[in-house]
């Protein structure tokens, strides 16, 4: 019988790519949400940036806040993205070992 690791570990090149992509797509949608949030025009909801953080944006949610300065007063933030780059990281590097 076949572990989830190792069904997954071959994928593995296709998942950092992915969770890349979707970091970049977030950090750019966290830069485009905090300039129209100083600009007083529609935002992005809260619940998108949550999905592509889960979808494996972890990091660019989290780089995001760091170079934007945005969503750092929103505790589901704060701690939110944090947790979800970690466990994202820990499933990553469990799967490369």
């Amino acid at each position: 019988m076949t572990s989830i690791k190792e069904f997954l570990q071959p994928a593995l090149p296709l998942l950092l790519g992915v969770a890349a992509a979707v970091s970049l797509l977030l950090l750019a949608v966290m830069g485009v949400d905090k300039r129209r949030a100083r600009l007083h025009r529609w935002r992005v909801p809260e619940k998108v940036l949550f999905l592509l953080a889960l979808c494996g944006g972890g990091a660019g949610g989290l780089l995001g806040m760091l170079l934007f300065r945005h969503k750092t007063r929103k505790p589901a933030f704060v701690l939110g993205f944090p947790a979800i780059f970690l466990v994202q990281a820990a499933l990553l590097f469990w799967l490369y070992r």
